[in-house]
Order: structure tokens, then C-alpha cells, then sequence
């Protein structure tokens, strides 16, 4: 199996899930009928919380394919959320760490800002699709048609800008509900997951955040960063994984397969 075969994961079956949930909740039914509601209210909130849960867990296989680490020796950039005003600082610091990284962008602030978009390409990083307009209060509860006109959307944006189509995609907040498998078939995507994580979406302070990083830095890791938040530290940040990766030995680089 080549490198290509195995790093882009299409899905295949978008709606595997649905024959589990009708067999879930037949059997509900019939522990309900035979042995009363003890049992079958119990086997009921445990049969919902099995389709729930993965919704919220960022590298579950539960509805689609997840690529959550890459082979060989190199560590991959993900950078989510932009374009921002912290873009062309967050292209310096790499081309000073003589990094590359992959940038999830979000469709509606791509469309705003096509020539950081094109200054991300041409400075030899890739970018990803990362939804229209990240509702990320919502996304996980997003219906049938409004996700595919997120995904749709976005993956559009991009290809106008670009010239040719995305093939990577990331979940907002990393949620994936029972509809964003048929999309990604829908436009080729591969969705992509993390393995080093420090939370600096949201409020934090830098060296925690490239201390938790740092934790996880191995050879083949997926590295989840931001940009343009507004704590403003995101620029700190990248320096500090950058140095850390300087300082094991470890390269960034895009994954092979997507040359």
C-alpha cells in the first residue's frame, strides 16, 4: 500500500452508521418490552450516548476517517482559522524555522483576504478547508444541508483562490457529526486530526500551552495552532513549538503525499 493510499481517507461509506443505530434502538425496544423500563430506559440513554459521544471526540472513526499522525520522521503544522492579521508574521516565523505547514482556512475570511491566501501558497504551505463561516457554537448540531453548505462552501472559497481544490479538511472544533462523512466523499476530503494539542484557542498563557504541546512533539505528530485569536499570543506560540522542534531535531514538513 503506497503512502498516498494510506494517508488520504476518503469515506467510503458515509452512512455505515445508520444499520447500527436501527439495530441499537431495536434492541432497545425489545429489552424494553421484556424486561420493563429498569432496563430499557438505562440501555436507552447508553445507546444514545454511543452516537453522541464521538461527535465530540476530534479523532474518532466512529463516522468518518481521521488521519490523526503521519509516517515517517517529520512533524506536520496545522494551523487553523485563518487567513487573520496574523498571517504574514505567521509565514516569517516559518520561513525562519524553515518550516511547512498546512493552513486550515475558513472560507468567508479567505474570500476577505485573497492575497494572504495566495501569499500562503506561494511561500510553499499548503492550505485546507476549515468550514464557510465556523459556527463553532453549532457545528456539532448542523443538519444534513447545512453541512454540506459549510464544506461546500469553504471548498469552493478555495478553489477560486487556489486553482484547484483542497484535499484535506478539519472539523471546527473537531466536532463530526453523522453528516460531514457524505460531504468529504461528496468533494474527495481526507479529514485531518491532531495528536499535540495545547488549547490555544482560547484564553491561555504561551508557555503552558507550547509546555502541553511540547509533551506530544514526536516523530509523525499532527501539531493543532491557531491564529488571529484574540488572547494575541498565537505568534508566541508557533515561535515556541518551532524552537522546541528546532531543539529535538525535528522537522515540519507538508506529509509526503500531498506534494
Amino acid at each position: 500500500m503506497t503512502a498516498k493510499e494510506t494517508l488520504y481517507r476518503v469515506p467510503v461509506r458515509p452512512w455505515r452508521w445508520v444499520p447500527w443505530l436501527v439495530v441499537s434502538q431495536g434492541l432497545v425496544v425489545l429489552a424494553w418490552w421484556v424486561l420493563g423500563w429498569a432496563w430499557g430506559l438505562p440501555l436507552l440513554l447508553a445507546s444514545h450516548a454511543l452516537f453522541v459521544v464521538p461527535v465530540f471526540l476530534p479523532n474518532s472513526r466512529f463516522y468518518a476517517p481521521v488521519v490523526s499522525r503521519v509516517a515517517g520522521a517529520d512533524v506536520w503544522l496545522t494551523i487553523d482559522d485563518g487567513p487573520s492579521d496574523d498571517t504574514l508574521a505567521v509565514l516569517d516565523l516559518l520561513d525562519r524555522y524553515q518550516a511547512k505547514a498546512t493552513f486550515f482556512m475558513v472560507g468567508e475570511r479567505a474570500q476577505a483576504r485573497p492575497a494572504l491566501v495566495h501569499e500562503v501558497l506561494r511561500r510553499g504551505h499548503g492550505i485546507g478547508n476549515h468550514s464557510r463561516s465556523h459556527p463553532q457554537a453549532r457545528f456539532w448540531a448542523l443538519g444534513p444541508a447545512a453541512m454540506a453548505a459549510q464544506i461546500q462552501g469553504c471548498q469552493q472559497a478555495l478553489c477560486e483562490l487556489a486553482g484547484s481544490p483542497p484535499r484535506w479538511y478539519r472539523s471546527v472544533v473537531g466536532m463530526t457529526n453523522p453528516f460531514v462523512a457524505a460531504a468529504l466523499k461528496r468533494h474527495g476530503l481526507t479529514r485531518v486530526g491532531w495528536s499535540a494539542r495545547g488549547f490555544d484557542g482560547v484564553a491561555c498563557q504561551p508557555q503552558d500551552v507550547v509546555r502541553r504541546i511540547a509533551a506530544d512533539l514526536r516523530p509523525g505528530a499532527i501539531v493543532l495552532l491557531h491564529e488571529g485569536s484574540a488572547h494575541g499570543h498565537n505568534l508566541a506560540i508557533i515561535e515556541g513549538v518551532l524552537e522546541q522542534l528546532q531543539a529535538r531535531g525535528l522537522q515540519a514538513r507538508l506529509p509526503r503525499a500531498s506534494a
